[in-house]
């Protein structure tokens, strides 16, 4: 988005905003600019789901695990879980054969109890924008300086 619409949004004129725009990237609040793919158009256009359970728990499993995790280009998101399952991996693949790729890699990167996929059939709604005004009661759009 232009600093001139994200001025006009948030009721600033542009050099302040700007000013922001750069405090924030400083204090690390904006992480990256980044432009969105479309997966289907770069032939990865599969999501599937990848729920992991664990019998081991400690330190240098979780270490090997993770690194092996992150060496897999196809996971782009990877979270350690509450509940009944330990991990939950988002993976993107052009079908289910470049899954099945992934999938062999990933139970031969540490011991794992059990692993379950679960294939996306329809993605209904996609953001990466984070909800600002729950957060901040309303204030995050009209906050100035």
């Amino acid at each position: 988005m232009p600093v001139a619409a994200i001025a006009d949004r948030v009721g600033l004129s542009g050099t302040p905003c700007w000013r922001r725009i750069q405090r924030l990237e400083a204090e690390g609040v904006i992480r990256k600019r980044v432009a969105l793919l479309d997966a289907g158009m770069l032939n990865v256009g599969v999501t599937v789901f990848v729920a992991v359970k664990t019998s081991r728990h400690n330190q240098d499993w979780f270490e090997k695990f993770h690194a092996a995790v992150m060496k897999l280009p196809e996971v782009v998101e990877f979270y350690r879980m509450s509940g009944e399952m330990d991990y939950l991996l988002r993976v993107v693949v052009p079908d289910i054969a470049g899954y099945d790729a992934v999938y062999k890699k990933l139970i031969r990167t540490a011991d794992l109890f059990d692993v379950t996929s679960s294939f996306a059939m329809e993605q209904i709604k996609y953001t990466t924008a984070l909800p600002l005004d729950a957060a901040s009661g309303g204030r995050a759009a009209r906050s100035t300086g």
